[in-house]
C-alpha cells in the first residue's frame, strides 16, 4: 500500500481537490470572466442564476465514471482559486484529456500545478489510465511553460483549430504518459 503522508488524497501542501458545493457559484462565475478578459474562450454572457443553477447541479451530480470536475482550494485561506477535471477519458485505450483554470489573482503561485499533480495522481495511479492530454492555445505561453514543467511533450499542432478573438487560432495538443508522471513526481512531493 502506498503511503502519501498527508491527511488526505486530494491534499496537496497549499491546496485541496474538493467536490463542488452549490455555494460555489460566484466564484465560478468570476472564473468564467477571468477567462474571457485573459483571452481564453469567449461565451455568450450567463445569468447568475444559470451559475446558481449549474453549482447546485454539480453539487448533487454523481460522477460520470471517469470524467468529473473539481474545485481547487487554498488551504490557508479556503478560498476557491479554480477548478481542474478530467473529460473525454476512453477507459478501453487508457486516455484521458483534463483541463484547469485558476483564477486570475491566484496565477503564477504553484497552484495549477499542484492541482494538475493531484488529479494525475489519481487518474494514472488509482484509474490506472495510461495517458493524458491536454489541448492549449498556442498563444497561452504560460500554459504552455506550465505544462512542459510538468513533463507534457508537445505532440502535434491542429492550425487555426478555434476561432476567438476574431482570428483563428492554433491549438497544442500535449500528452504525458503515466510512467513519465511516475518518474518527475513522487508521491511524497504532491
Amino acid at each position: 500500500m502506498v503511503q502519501y503522508g498527508m491527511t488526505s488524497f486530494w491534499t496537496g501542501k497549499r491546496l485541496r481537490l474538493r467536490g463542488i458545493e452549490p455555494d460555489d457559484w460566484t466564484a465560478f462565475m468570476h472564473l468564467a470572466e477571468d477567462e474571457e478578459r485573459l483571452g481564453d474562450l469567449l461565451n455568450p454572457p450567463r445569468s447568475a442564476e444559470s451559475f446558481r443553477a449549474w453549482a447546485k447541479e454539480q453539487g448533487t451530480a454523481r460522477s460520470d465514471g471517469d470524467c468529473f470536475q473539481l474545485a481547487v482550494e487554498a488551504l490557508d485561506t479556503r478560498e476557491l482559486v479554480g477548478a481542474v477535471g478530467a473529460h473525454h477519458a476512453d477507459p478501453r485505450a487508457g486516455w484521458f484529456e483534463y483541463g484547469i483554470t485558476i483564477s486570475a489573482g491566484q496565477r503564477r503561485k504553484g497552484h495549477a500545478a499542484e492541482a494538475a499533480a493531484l488529479l494525475l495522481r489519481f487518474m494514472f495511479a488509482e484509474r490506472r489510465y495510461h495517458k493524458c492530454e491536454a489541448r492549449i492555445f498556442a498563444h497561452n505561453e504560460a500554459s504552455l511553460a506550465l505544462h512542459r514543467r510538468l513533463g507534457f511533450v508537445d505532440e502535434g499542432r491542429l492550425r487555426e483549430r478555434v476561432f476567438m478573438d476574431g482570428q483563428h487560432r492554433d491549438l497544442i495538443v500535449m500528452g504525458m504518459l503515466a510512467d513519465e508522471f511516475a518518474q518527475l513526481h513522487s508521491p511524497n512531493s504532491l
